[in-house]
């Protein structure tokens, strides 16, 4: 059986480049209001980065760089993530029970991303709390009516809390283990992919352009958990990785 070894720490900040719209529920709409809201925390009403938004875009772009964006079979393409459970992407983000042929067990995800709450203080001046109103116009090619709509978005220059854990776990007879290095450069790889492209909705019309820094990675071995007792302060250790120079946090 696979055995916990370690877990790695990696926090620091992604700062919005262009407006960032994740839709979330329109609770209510108003004439002439907004037409797509952004996903906010109900407790206080602040917007949030969900993290498996974060994680289905670095896995999505990842695929793609791979070259295994979606399968072919009977003609047909298949849109989705990949489940060779050989894979090293497999291997990170893991699959679903059944939905490969090779196996039929459960490739559990070695990597988690916590949701990212908003770190910006200014909410006084903008067009809603923390956030402004995009508008759009929509032009039929038919007849030249023009259709506005209203788009919520986060502002550029704001801040939001990047908070991943990466699981290290021993390599067992049936469970393949991907070399540490190799899933640390994985993650980074996918940092990188997702600065060069956009996270949220309407990237193609500007919006959803980021920028990741990686303020400091940390590390806790099985034997803290192992060992634990109430009242045990152990900090985390500093991790052997280091934080590449274009994933660095700005000043």
């Amino acid at each position: 059986m696979k055995t916990l070894q370690k877990k790695i720490f990696i926090t620091g900040k992604i700062k919005t480049l262009t407006g960032l719209h994740i839709g979330g529920h329109n609770t209510h709409l108003d004439i002439g209001g907004v037409d797509s809201f952004v996903i906010r925390n109900p407790k206080n009403d602040e917007p949030y980065l969900p993290g498996s938004s974060l994680k289905g875009k670095v896995r999505s772009l990842l695929e793609q760089s791979y070259g295994t964006f979606g399968d072919a079979n009977m003609k047909e393409v298949k849109h989705g993530p990949i489940d060779d459970p050989k894979h090293p992407i497999t291997r990170l983000f893991g699959s679903v029970k059944g939905r490969n042929k090779d196996s039929q067990k459960n490739i559990p995800a070695r990597i988690i991303v916590r949701d990212g709450s908003i770190l910006s203080e200014d909410s006084d001046n903008t067009d809603l709390p923390y956030t402004e109103v995009k508008t759009e116009i929509i032009v039929d090619r038919i007849t030249a009516a023009a259709s506005p709509r209203q788009i919520e978005r986060v502002p550029a220059d704001s801040e939001f809390k990047l908070d991943i854990v990466l699981n290290i776990w021993s390599d067992s007879s049936d469970f393949q283990e991907l070399p540490e290095a190799q899933i640390v450069q994985m993650l980074f790889n996918g940092m990188r992919l997702i600065e060069g492209d956009y996270l949220g909705g309407n990237g193609s019309r500007g919006s959803g352009q980021i920028k990741i820094g990686i303020e400091e990675i940390k590390e806790r071995d099985n034997t803290f958990y192992q060992n634990m007792e109430a009242g045990n302060n152990t900090h985390y250790q500093d991790s052997a990785h280091q934080i590449p120079e274009d994933l660095k946090i700005w000043a």
